[in-house]
């Protein structure tokens, strides 16, 4: 069994048009790639944002209820040690800067081989001291110095690290032609911010000349009310995004291509997904993670081409999540699921279309909201005012470019808290969600608990929370948290964070 996931980071549902034929980017090569896939339409993101999400992946379970963003922790059963333990050859090939940081360890060193393209972001790659020439003098949001000194270093688009992924991954499909038993995972930054893209791809969306700032490709993550970016600019970034969604699009192709070349894309299992969505202005909001997790970032695309083309052309309704990944893929590889794991395998749906999955899916930021979807409702439960008690739960104490609990050794215990393992874990007082930056009120975009019907308002636009409408339907919904908490092992505190006690 051969299988491909293909992870683009950041990449919008509403921006495919086997999604939304009348507003999305131009997409030709996945619009013909979900045409022969099954289209997944109740995907729901799990653990956000980047980081969580993988582990996810990884683990086959919520990361977001015990810890944020970190590491592989020594305890995890993983994904790739399970295929490794069952004979099957694993290669990831990313551009995914956030592997090289601190919070980052240990995904890329499951693998039996691996390649990182350096440059994205932030990534502290060209060691240049004095100030890169090409500093912007005028611009909207944010300009990353470091940045600007590493895309110096890719003059023409195939130089670019995600077109450098997607060539690496032909190169493994050229060297490993006609071989049945790997695993292959394919990681693409783009379409994350920086939305870095040749003008070539702005063209195709209005030109790239028009805007009254030299550079606008990171936005800051607030409200566009709290800024002065005019309505504009951001008319102009989300071009830039979509333009980049193209580019994106462009090198899967080639990939798909290369498969189809080698006689190995019918009988190969293709899975492709995303972390979480992105606010480009919508509801006033611009970036991720403080704000609610509204469908602009948590109903996401996920297109599988089951291993012989079974469903092609269908779509499913059932419910699923990220951490299902995990259990479809050994399944698919005939080893054994782990436990540990709490997703479903998918892979009855392959000669199925009925076939169960899940009857919720619960989705959140760690120490903000706990969040739940039934496919009818969307139900988002605030913390109590004090977000308290809240802990981090790890052996590794990474997070997000920092260390967890330095403001508060003496606070830190260390016992067997978790059920799952006998693995001592740190229990680290957490006063602040860790992705939240340059607030000094965390959680002030989450006070409040929201309740959507997604069949008569998709947009959610009407809180149906504490009003006598939408009473039995809370009721019910909150029931099904308390549910989900209970069956994925969130620690105790949870319900007496969220008022659930």
């Amino acid at each position: 069994m051969r299988t491909v996931l293909v992870l683009m980071d950041t990449l919008r549902r509403d921006m495919l048009g086997c999604y939304d034929s009348t507003n999305s980017a131009h997409t030709p090569n996945l619009d013909a790639f979900a045409a022969e896939s099954c289209v997944f339409d109740n995907h729901w993101i799990g653990s956000a944002p980047c980081m969580p999400a993988r582990r996810d992946i990884m683990c086959g379970r919520y990361n977001f209820l015990e810890r944020p963003w970190g590491p592989i922790e020594p305890f995890d059963v993983t994904l790739i040690d399970s295929l490794r333990a069952g004979g099957v050859y694993t290669c990831i090939k990313t551009d995914h800067c956030h592997y090289a940081r601190t919070g980052g360890e240990g995904y890329l060193q499951l693998f039996n081989t691996w390649e990182l393209f350096r440059g994205q972001e932030g990534d502290p790659w060209v060691s240049r001291i004095d100030e890169p020439t090409n500093m912007p003098e005028t611009f909207y949001g944010r300009v990353r110095e470091q940045y600007q000194k590493n895309r110096e270093l890719w003059p023409r688009e195939e130089d670019m690290p995600s077109p450098k992924t997607f060539r690496a991954a032909c190169d493994f499909v050229d060297q490993n032609a006609g071989d049945d038993d790997f695993f292959l995972m394919v990681e693409a930054f783009d379409p994350h911010e920086p939305f870095d893209v040749p003008d070539t791809y702005m063209n195709e969306y209005g030109g790239a000349g028009e805007l009254d700032r030299d550079y606008f490709e990171i936005p800051p993550y607030k409200r566009v009310s709290d800024t002065e970016i005019p309505a504009s600019a951001v008319d102009y970034v989300q071009r830039r995004y979509k333009a980049l969604v193209t580019m994106t699009d462009h090198w899967f192709g080639t990939l798909i291509a290369k498969l189809k070349e080698h006689d190995m894309y019918e009988d190969t299992m293709i899975l492709v997904t995303t972390d979480h969505g992105y606010f480009l202005g919508e509801r006033d909001y611009l970036g991720k993670n403080y704000m609610h997790l509204y469908n602009e970032l948590a109903h996401l695309p996920f297109i599988v081409k089951f291993p012989h083309g079974e469903r092609a052309g269908e779509r499913a309704h059932q419910l699923t999540q990220a951490i299902d990944i995990m259990p479809t893929l050994l399944e698919a590889h005939g080893c054994p699921v782990p436990k540990t794991v709490k997703g479903t395998s998918l892979m009855p749906l392959a000669t199925n279309a009925d076939a169960l999955t899940r009857d919720y899916a619960l989705y959140g930021v760690h120490a903000m909201t706990v969040n739940v979807t039934d496919g009818r409702y969307t139900y988002f439960r605030a913390p109590v005012s004090d977000n308290q008690p809240c802990f981090e739960y790890a052996a590794i104490p990474h997070t997000i470019r920092h260390k967890m609990g330095t403001e508060c050794p003496e606070k830190i215990e260390c016992g067997r808290f978790l059920p799952r393992t006998a693995y001592p874990v740190f229990k680290i007082p957490c006063t602040k969600p860790a992705n939240i930056d340059q607030r000094e009120d965390c959680l002030e975009e989450v006070h409040d608990s929201l309740l959507f019907d997604l069949k008569t308002d998709y947009g959610q636009t009407k809180n149906l929370a504490g009003t006598e409408a939408g009473a039995e339907a809370e009721t019910q919904m909150v029931a099904l948290l308390c549910r989900g908490l209970v069956e994925h092992e969130a620690p105790a505190e949870q319900y007496e964070r969220l008022g659930l006690s």
